[in-house]
């Protein structure tokens, strides 16, 4: 549904279109109400991989079902793409016809599950009035975080409102099964080059520990953690927040593995290859050397540069402090005139020995840090990558063409 169209519905909910007597959702009893968590699969575009889902409110009486959700963004707001690059994106709260917005998911091949939440009449009415009150085009809005202000902890949030703080206090007591870095790495596994750039570009906030409350920024774990939540049942014990779920239409699409792939591997190969390719060009082709070096130095001296820029320019917060600048550092592209001088045999520069002496520490460091008790940034698959790639380059400019010379 179009931006226009959506506004439109919202406007519908907010002026009274469903205000005769009993006629809707907007205006019915908590008693007619009917609340439930719909929750949506992965899509196979990047930014559907994570999922999304709703909080559905249904009047019992008039048989009207409308699904709120907190997953609009504009791209033609002001200015959008220069505030989605500072971290400053702007998303939308949104309401439609349940029918109406299921039947985007279901035609897209993602599954759709619908989970009973049991909430007293009052409760009900209250997350009405709240989820209306931030349907309005003042509150609509709000700045978006992929980890800890997104479109289901935003779900997430409203319903542990209209239940007190019952949620949060249950879930916050639960640790949570992994990481933002491996929950990241597990979604965007089917976009490999994606999933390298994102671990490549999150720094230590991405390897806290996690409770469950926090690893519910996810919709399938929000799904799966509420069944855990239990609540008054009104005689003195307690009961099951969540009836049991209805899958109301199957997955077609690939399903995200349950564990985040282990890059160490794949990347220290990639790192060993990479060594013995300079290695060698450096003995019998002091052009691939300087073909094959170029390459690297380029493309540390490129992502050094981005993850500066996250770092000090961006709200990005889980790029900050990424321990990965050790690795990959803008000071590569200065090294690149002495590895063109090492092609016909010549010394490196005194600059690049100090560069290459610094470099050598920055790697060092990396490892020292890694090594560090508490929250360490999980960088092994990049020292496993950068140090071979660093040492193989170091001696191909400072010994193996020296000799040819």
């Amino acid at each position: 549904m179009s931006l226009v169209a959506r506004t439109l519905l919202l406007l519908a909910l907010l002026g009274g279109v469903f205000a005769q007597a009993h006629a809707g959702v907007a205006n019915a009893p908590g008693a007619n109400l009917e609340v439930a968590l719909v929750t949506y699969g992965p899509g196979e575009t990047y930014w559907e991989r994570f999922g999304h889902d709703a909080i559905q409110l249904r009047d019992t009486v008039s048989g009207e079902s409308v699904n709120f959700n907190y997953g609009v963004f504009d791209f033609d707001e002001s200015g959008f793409l220069l505030n989605f690059a500072r971290g400053r994106m702007h998303y939308l709260m949104d309401a439609a016809p349940s029918e109406l917005d299921e039947r985007f998911y279901v035609q897209s091949g993602r599954s759709v599950t619908r989970q009973p939440l049991a909430l007293t009449p009052d409760q009900a009415a209250a997350l009405r009035d709240f989820l209306l009150w931030n349907l309005r085009p003042e509150n609509a809005r709000y700045d978006y975080d992929y980890y800890a202000d997104n479109c289901t902890t935003r779900v997430r949030d409203a319903l542990d409102r209209a239940l007190g703080g019952v949620i949060r206090k249950q879930l916050e007591t639960r640790a949570g099964g992994m990481t933002y870095r491996q929950q990241t790495a597990r979604l965007m596994s089917a976009q490999p080059w994606l999933m390298l750039i994102l671990d490549l570009g999150l720094g230590p906030y991405a390897d806290q520990p996690l409770s469950a409350w926090q690893e519910s920024f996810l919709p399938m774990v929000l799904q799966r953690e509420l069944a855990h939540v239990n609540i008054d049942d009104g005689a003195g014990g307690t009961r099951s927040l969540t009836g049991e779920g209805t899958l109301l239409s199957p997955n077609r699409l690939d399903v995200p593995p349950d564990q985040a792939p282990d890059l160490r591997m794949p990347l220290a190969v990639a790192g060993l290859v990479f060594a013995a390719l300079l290695i060698v060009s450096a003995r019998h082709w002091p052009t691939g050397l300087a073909l094959f070096g170029t390459l690297y130095l380029v493309a540390a001296g490129i992502v050094g540069v981005l993850l500066l820029v996250l770092w000090t320019l961006t709200t990005h917060h889980s790029a900050w402090a990424n321990a990965n600048l050790l690795l990959f550092n803008p000071l590569a592209f200065l090294l690149l005139p002495s590895l063109w001088r090492a092609r016909r045999g010549l010394a490196a520069s005194r600059l690049a020995d100090r560069i290459l002496l610094l470099q050598l520490i920055a790697l060092a460091a990396a490892m020292a840090l890694h090594l560090l008790p508490g929250i360490v940034q999980q960088n092994q698959p990049w020292l496993l990558f950068a140090i071979p790639c660093w040492l193989a380059l170091s001696w191909s400019m400072r010994r193996g063409l020296r000799r040819l010379g």
